[in-house]
C-alpha cells in the first residue's frame, strides 16, 4: 500500500516561488504607471475645485462679520507647490495643502471672493492642472464665483 502525501517538499515550493518571480519580473515593467499619474492629476484638480468652492462658501457665510472675504492663494513658484485658504480680513490661514511634485499646476495665483461670493477685482479666474498628458482647466466666473473644472 502506498503512503499518502500530505505536504509539498521544499524543492517544489522553491520551484513555484522562482516561477512566480520570473512571471512578475516579465510583467511589472509592462504595467502602465502613467494611469496612476493621470489619476493623481484628476484628484488634485478636484481637490482644488473643492477648496475654491470652500473659500467662496466661507466668504458668503461670514459676510456679516467679514466684509473683506476669503481667498485661495497658490504658494511656491510656478508650477505651484501648494495653496492655502486665507481670511482676507485677518490674514489668518484657514487651511493649507501641498501639491505632489509630479503634478504641474499653473495659471492664476490668487482667487479672492467677496461677501456675495463673487470674485473680487484683480483676482485670477483660471488654473491649469496637468500630469502625464492629462490636463484639467479650472475656470471661475467673476460675477458669480461659479467654479467649473473641465478635462482637456
Amino acid at each position: 500500500m502506498a503512503e499518502k502525501r500530505t505536504a509539498y517538499s521544499l524543492v517544489e515550493l522553491v520551484i513555484v516561488v522562482v516561477f512566480l518571480g520570473i512571471i512578475a519580473a516579465i510583467t511589472v515593467p509592462k504595467l502602465n504607471f502613467s494611469l496612476i499619474s493621470e489619476q493623481k492629476a484628476d484628484n488634485v484638480a478636484w481637490k482644488i475645485v473643492t477648496d475654491i468652492r470652500r473659500a467662496r462658501s466661507l466668504a458668503i457665510s461670514s459676510a456679516a462679520n467679514n466684509t473683506t472675504g476669503f481667498a485661495l492663494i497658490m504658494t511656491g513658484s510656478v508650477p505651484y507647490s501648494g495653496y492655502e485658504i486665507q481670511n482676507l480680513d485677518t490674514s489668518a490661514t484657514v487651511d493649507s495643502h501641498s501639491i505632489d511634485s509630479g503634478i504641474s499646476c499653473t495659471g492664476g495665483s490668487r482667487f479672492e471672493f467677496g461677501p456675495l461670493g463673487n470674485l473680487l477685482a484683480g483676482s485670477d479666474n483660471q488654473l491649469v492642472v496637468s500630469s502625464s498628458g492629462k490636463t484639467f482647466t479650472i475656470d471661475i466666473k467673476a460675477a458669480t464665483g461659479l467654479t467649473i473644472c473641465t478635462e482637456n
